[in-house]
């Protein structure tokens, strides 16, 4: 009996300190790391997502603007440029892979708003409906991608912060002293005077001073 009293201690004092530990924030790190985590996979779909519709793109903006070839071209190795460059979960407190990344994604960004400028010149394109079809995608798209950066940012600071604050940085600096911060999206140059997505294209043509930088890089472009 005096056995099996002391193993039954055992037990309760194991089960107690477990939940003492975990009142105190043990496990704090590692769920906001993993929360951070399936954000940045969110980000990752959505920027998948739009270089899956640039091929169809520029296959159709190219049989109504043949001679636009050098945009098109930079649209191109844009597109395969951003899809070369791959930042896993893990890398992500890695600011040079990181920040590559971000360089990446905004080249493409950007060559897509100056081919967007371009083919406002282009009227008949308002009457393609695979056009039409590829704008509201990409407007949808552009949406998604600037909620789940601006999602990962919020998931990524609410980790960083549990590795500086107490209780948990007791735990940042012994059990999980491997931890290191995220790095953040940042808003491009210039990002702030962006347009968005403007298929209008029975419309003026647009200012000769107007920016060429990406739609919904930082300002989402009105859903659909």
């Amino acid at each position: 009996m005096k056995i099996v009293a002391k193993r039954l201690m055992a037990l309760l004092a194991v089960a107690a300190g477990a939940v003492a530990l975990a009142g105190c924030g043990i496990n704090t790190i590692p769920t906001k790391e993993e929360r951070a985590k399936q954000a940045w996979g969110d980000v990752q779909a959505q920027y998948q997502r739009r270089a899956d519709l640039v091929p169809n793109l520029v296959a159709t903006v190219q049989g109504a603007a043949v001679q636009e070839r050098t945009v098109l071209t930079d649209v191109v190795n844009a597109r395969a440029r951003a899809t070369s460059v791959n930042v896993s979960a893990d890398d992500l407190s890695d600011p040079a892979k990181f920040k590559q990344f971000q360089a990446a994604q905004n080249e493409l960004s950007s060559s897509l708003g100056r081919l967007l400028l371009v083919v406002e010149n282009y009227p008949q394109l308002q009457s393609n409906q695979n056009f039409l079809a590829l704008q509201s995608q990409l407007e949808g798209t552009e949406n998604r991608i600037a909620i789940a950066r601006r999602d990962y940012n919020q998931a990524a600071t609410d980790y960083n912060i549990s590795l500086r604050t107490f209780p948990t940085v007791i735990w940042a600096k012994t059990i999980h002293a491997g931890s290191k911060p995220m790095q953040l999206f940042e808003a491009a140059a210039g990002a702030q005077a962006a347009p968005s997505v403007n298929f209008n294209l029975g419309g003026p043509a647009p200012a000769s001073g107007a920016s060429s930088a990406a739609p919904g890089s930082t300002a989402p472009a009105p859903a659909r």
